[in-house]
């Protein structure tokens, strides 16, 4: 099991999730409080896994098509929202509030727990 703590102490977050690659929650940690919960996760971890999906496939076929690289692999992905954003790397991936959201501190912690870097 990984320990979800690191990446609920990032401010404003509101839950943590390992997800596997089809895109089944595995498991995960709610902040009390959380507008979210088991079903909106499982919900959101199936729709992070087909987003990484199709950028997979748009980054390998623009690289094939325009001779520029750099763009695959993809190793994460971010659904910036209203009032939070899902943030993931690999198998893993964090809810936190927009406001005072730290995106780069997020993508650092994911990777520190073994997300993809």
């Amino acid at each position: 099991m990984t320990d979800l703590s690191k990446l609920m102490a990032l401010p404003g977050a509101q839950a943590a999730f390992v997800m596997n690659d089809r895109g089944e929650l595995q498991q995960h940690e709610l902040r009390n409080g959380s507008p979210l919960n088991e079903s909106a996760l499982d919900l959101l971890a199936h729709m992070c896994v087909a987003n990484n999906a199709i950028a997979t496939m748009q980054a390998r076929g623009w690289e094939a098509n325009s001779g520029s690289k750099g763009f695959y692999p993809i190793n994460g992905f971010t659904l910036i929202g209203m009032e939070w954003s899902a943030i993931t790397s690999g198998n893993l991936g964090v809810v936190v509030g927009n406001s005072g959201a730290d995106y780069e501190g997020a993508y650092a912690a994911l990777v520190e727990l073994g997300g993809a870097g």
